[in-house]
């Protein structure tokens, strides 16, 4: 869908919000409850692909030993420092 590049993670955010709100109160006719939760689905997956683009776009400035600084993807630990295990 085109249209779905258009719409900020925000506006689709307030949009599935108010939609649910719009479910919740259950005053809607069977049709409005049908077309507003394929809305809400469809807000809620520009959502996710929002957030699954920004946190492939993040990542951690990190110094090196020589003093100069380099990215590494989030997920990779700084150097020398271990992971903790829960």
């Amino acid at each position: 869908m085109p249209e779905s590049k258009e719409i900020e993670f925000e506006t689709a955010l307030k949009k599935l919000e108010s939609l649910v709100e719009k479910l919740e109160n259950g005053d809607l006719s069977l049709e409005e409850a049908l077309k507003s939760y394929e809305e809400g689905v469809r807000m809620a997956d520009i959502c996710s692909k929002r957030l699954t683009e920004a946190e492939r776009k993040v990542e951690v400035l990190m110094k090196t030993s020589g003093g100069k600084f380099k990215t590494v993807p989030l997920e990779e630990e700084e150097p020398g420092k271990s992971k903790k295990k829960k």
